[in-house]
């Protein structure tokens, strides 16, 4: 029997949770390659991202932005009911100073980039959420110092610089989406170029268990050394993953999203910036960012499993598809 996409799409889910297994057993049992697999994962995030964007028609995204219910929503779930939900949690679970900065950045910072990837997995509108990505990034930047002066002080804002998080942008979104576009003009040119993107289109599984594998690999043993502080923290990422959801599933009838728009925004609003934010943290002073960054790869660790329940969880039990839409 020939082995196809469709069938390796269908075992996706298991293949995640053996690049997590495998992605642990290498950090743990050989912690000094952490450092090297470090240095490899924008890179595989953004082939990742590349094979993804390929598959999406760019020249359909235009009635994604007129989309404004959508857009509205989004910020509505991101910039003001998170922040309030963030909030309250670390008011039920108090922390330290440093372990704050690190709960704040990660969560507070809506996610950009492999949000898209998993918004598809999710059988929701992925277009939606591409399209979404500059708003996000702009606002989050702009928003991100006033939160963190409202909830930690003057200093905890200062700490912050914009420059490793215009770099993510740039290398993990901006370069794999024009690539993507390029291609797809290349495309049309010749019949050549329709087998290249059918070649591409097999990519974003296995790119995904790699980067899964990677990231855990990587970022493993910050969570073991730290393993006194992370437990503190997990409740909260937890009832963050609980909670966002089923709010998203509100706000999105509020807004009367359709099936596919309202899958996305529960997406956005529960999957959050940790790669993107990780170098801020380690931007920090000494003292602050080996705790920040554990804290926020925990969350990594924390997300990337959820977003495994999701996939399934949000279009079978959360969001199902609706015989008659909001309109």
């Amino acid at each position: 029997m020939m082995f196809t996409r469709e069938m390796m799409e269908k075992q996706q889910t298991w293949l995640y949770v053996a690049a997590l297994l495998a992605g642990a057993w290498i950090g743990l049992t050989a912690p000094e390659s952490g450092d090297v697999i470090h240095h490899a994962v924008s890179p595989i995030l953004a082939v990742l991202l590349y094979s993804m964007f390929v598959q999406i028609p760019f020249l359909e995204l235009k009635a994604s932005w007129m989309n404004l219910r959508f857009m509205s929503a989004l910020i509505m779930v991101n910039f003001i009911v998170v922040p309030a939900v963030v909030w309250l949690l670390t008011l039920l679970f108090p922390q330290s100073p440093a372990v704050l900065i690190g709960v704040y950045l990660v969560l507070l910072t809506p996610c950009i980039d492999y949000v898209i990837v998993f918004t598809q997995l999710g059988r929701g509108n992925e277009r939606l959420m591409l399209a979404a990505t500059p708003v996000l990034f702009v606002v989050q930047m702009l928003l991100l110092p006033v939160y963190l002066w409202l909830f930690l002080g003057v200093e905890a804002a200062r700490m912050m610089q914009a420059g490793p998080f215009a770099e993510a942008f740039l290398f993990l979104i901006m370069i794999p989406l024009m690539l993507a576009v390029l291609t797809q003009l290349l495309s049309k040119k010749n019949a050549s170029g329709q087998r290249v993107l059918n070649a591409i289109a097999w990519l974003p599984v296995p790119m995904m268990a790699l980067a899964l594998t990677t990231v855990v690999a990587s970022q493993i043993g910050k969570v073991y050394h730290d393993v006194g502080i992370i437990l503190k923290v997990i409740p909260i990422y937890l009832a963050f993953l609980i909670i966002m959801p089923l709010l998203s599933r509100i706000i999105a009838k509020l807004f009367r999203l359709d099936t596919g728009a309202g899958r996305a925004l529960i997406f956005s609003a529960a999957t959050r910036n940790s790669l993107v934010v990780l170098p801020l943290a380690l931007s920090l002073p000494a003292e602050w960012a080996a705790i920040a960054a554990a804290v926020i790869v925990t969350q990594t660790m924390v997300e990337l499993v959820g977003e495994l329940i999701y996939i399934r969880l949000v279009p079978n039990v959360i969001l199902r598809e609706q015989k008659i839409e909001w309109r």
